[in-house]
């Protein structure tokens, strides 16, 4: 009988857990965890972004607005397919949230479905009939359509809004080039540079114009310079500019960028075959064949590739090789007269006489049955008509825009250049990303250095960060990870949330459970921080130095969520960013704002001061005061910082680099520049292309 009772009571036990587990799941907090989902957005952390909507959808899947910000996260990660089902889901609970057809119109768009994109755009044009954003994608998908009139109209209205929208004038463009009317494109273009010179589509655009309509060679590499300097990272300027230096000649300049390209995308196959080519021409057999060698790896079918190596390997005397290439092609072509001549001169070479004499046999009975002396089969233009079958055939489908025989063939036997079918890309305006700090800057400053669990390779100059108290408290082992000092953002995996969310209930168990130690709060405020909740971080910090005032990484750690919490605030003013700025509500929002800012950024100042006063060396402490300065618009307490931190640690690329921008802000551009140039030398790879623009 007590038995019995124990066993009963165990059950009453287990339950009431359980009762309580049930209650707290349904009593979650989901506007607090909707707040920190939008945070991590903001951070662009869309992976922990998407399991904070997660719970938020399962607490109360009525909700429109976790919905929406999903689908925000997942069109971000080019989920376009989740991104539309989301905003879907959002629509259905809520048909007023016009961002929500914005966003299932730009994933529609991306999918392919530009009717549905139209629906959509539509549709949130009906709730806010002047969005430049609804306006601009609609067009570009109405032009898609091949509904050029209504697409002209929705252009003409954008730009009635807006006559110095530059991304409209691109999308006409566009459209035009697309009815073949090269000459207005060229105007809308030129129009589109004009008021904006900070487009490096357009001046690609007009490159392509310029190098394909009118063989203008010299201006299509000046545009195409234009177009790099903007954009500096991105592979297929540098093959296109090739592919215009090659027919001005320049094989040297040519050569140069194929090699850039690569080291920027070394897996791209146009820029190794075309690289081959060129070798092939100069006489640079060798390393033509191994571009060749790369290319075929990638894509064993790719035809003139292999056309092109055996014919390599014969020059070259690497007469197995080239009778495996020829065999290949044979394969395919078993009527290639001049293929088999080709093969047999192989085998000859090699000692096979009988083998050389049967290919031979074989081109002369195909001369003899075509009753021709000369080889007539060009397997090139067998490719060649094959593909123009092919993309009449989509044409029919209405798959894609057909190329022309003659676009089809120079393919197949000149240089490649890479094309982008949308100038105007379908872009979600976000309005939960973007560092408004910047935004009256042209480059953004190296950021701050945070605590983190996640160490980065600096594979610029390969530094590391040290503190001494970090070491020290690594080697305590009382934290769950090793901590380092890193800067900029990290994002973070499933597993990796998963485990801070466990952590965080372990931290909540021993510091209920056991006697509260400041490094426990402080690893709780830490794995607080990792997943975007700032202000539970600070609560965590407080109670970290309040039980030891001289623990100088619990202010370290304040002063990182109070940064934390200076960014999220400036993401949530960007949300009136479509307000007039002279109404009343947002005078008002603005004036309360900017003394919240200040009061942030003095907490985040203070709490670098105590660092200081604790641990005097500390140089990254007095980097971050640098930033704050900036951010403050205090360029020369700025600068000070920036140069302490120089004293004390002279290889500190990133306080040279900010320091140089704080120059050049300041109209001191021979110490601006002599900082980025110093910063370019110690690792900082943006400061070469601040001191290009600063020379041009």
């Amino acid at each position: 009988m007590k038995e019995n009772k124990s066993i009963l009571w165990r059950l009453v036990l287990l339950l009431a857990m359980l009762v309580a587990t049930v209650g707290s799941q349904a009593q979650i907090n989901t506007d607090q965890v909707v707040k920190i989902g939008r945070n991590a957005l903001y951070f662009e952390d869309y992976i922990l972004a998407i399991q904070y909507f997660n719970q938020a959808i399962k607490a109360k899947p009525f909700l429109a607005e976790p919905y929406f910000y999903r689908s925000v996260a997942k069109i971000s990660l080019e989920d376009y397919q989740g991104a539309e089902q989301d905003a879907g889901m959002a629509i259905e609970r809520n048909p007023f949230i016009v961002d929500a057809y914005q966003v299932r119109g730009v994933s529609r768009q991306n999918l392919g479905n530009y009717a549905g994109a139209v629906e959509d755009y539509d549709a949130g044009l009906e709730l806010m009939p002047e969005d430049k954003n609804l306006l601009i994608n609609r067009a570009v998908c109405l032009s898609a359509l091949k509904d050029y009139d209504k697409a002209q109209e929705a252009f003409d209205r954008l730009l009635q809004l807006d006559r110095r929208n530059d991304r409209a004038y691109i999308g006409l463009a566009q459209m035009n080039l697309a009815r073949k009317d090269t000459v207005t494109a060229l105007d809308n273009l030129n129009k589109g540079i004009a008021l904006s010179k900070n487009n490096a589509v357009a001046y690609v655009m007009r490159a392509e114009i310029a190098s394909r309509s009118n063989h203008d060679f010299e201006s299509a590499v000046a545009d195409m310079d234009s177009a790099i300097m903007l954009e500096p990272r991105y592979a297929g300027y540098f093959i296109n500019r090739a592919y215009m230096k090659y027919n001005l000649d320049d094989y040297f300049g040519a050569m140069a960028d194929y090699d850039y390209a690569i080291s920027l995308a070394p897996s791209s196959q146009e820029a190794h075959f075309n690289r081959g080519l060129l070798r092939a021409e100069v006489g640079d057999n060798n390393k033509a064949i191994s571009d060749f060698d790369f290319v075929l790896k990638s894509n064993p079918s790719n035809f003139m590739a292999l056309y092109n190596r055996a014919l390599l390997h014969m020059r070259t005397r690497q007469y197995r090789n080239a009778v495996n290439d020829f065999t290949a092609i044979l394969k395919k072509y078993p009527n290639f007269e001049a293929g088999y001549m080709a093969r047999g001169e192989a085998k000859r070479r090699m000692g096979d006489t009988r083998g050389s004499e049967a290919d031979m046999e074989k081109a002369m009975a195909i001369f003899k049955r075509n009753k021709t002396h000369v080889s007539t089969f060009n397997p090139a233009e067998i490719e060649a008509t094959a593909a123009i079958k092919k993309a009449e055939q989509r044409a029919l489908n209405n798959e894609e825009e057909p190329e022309t025989a003659e676009e089809i063939m120079n393919r197949f036997n000149t240089l490649l250049t890479v094309t982008d079918n949308e100038p105007v890309k379908p872009e979600y305006a976000n309005r939960q990303r973007g560092h408004i700090q910047n935004d009256n800057i042209e480059v953004e400053p190296m950021p701050m250095f945070t605590l983190s669990y996640y160490t980065k390779d600096n594979k610029l100059n390969g530094n590391t960060y040290y503190i001494r108290e970090i070491s020290d408290i690594n080697d305590s082992r009382l934290l769950p990870a090793t901590l380092a000092l890193v800067q900029g953002e990290t994002q973070l995996n499933e597993d990796d949330i998963r485990r801070h969310f466990a952590d965080i209930e372990y931290y909540n168990s021993l510091l209920i459970n056991s006697k509260p130690r400041s490094v426990d709060y402080f690893a709780r405020g830490l794995d607080y921080l990792l997943v975007k909740n700032p202000e539970s971080a600070i609560s965590d910090a407080d109670a970290a130095i309040a039980s030891s005032p001289s623990f100088m990484l619990a202010y370290f750690l304040r002063a990182d969520a109070h940064y934390m919490q200076y960014l999220m605030s400036r993401a949530q003013d960007a949300n009136l960013g479509d307000q007039p700025l002279d109404a009343p509500d947002a005078k008002t929002h603005a004036m309360l704002r900017q003394r919240q800012d200040v009061t942030v950024l003095d907490q985040v100042q203070s709490d670098l001061d105590q660092v200081i006063k604790l641990s005097p060396r500390n140089v990254y402490a007095h980097y971050n005061k640098g930033y704050i300065y900036m951010l403050q618009g205090d360029i020369t307490s700025a600068i000070s910082c920036y140069t302490t931190a120089i004293e004390m640690k002279p290889d500190l690329a990133e306080a040279y680099y900010n320091r140089g921008l704080m120059y050049l802000r300041m109209g001191n551009k021979n110490m601006g520049v002599a900082d980025l140039s110093k910063a370019g030398e110690l690792g900082v790879l943006p400061s070469y292309n601040v001191l290009k623009r600063m020379t041009h």
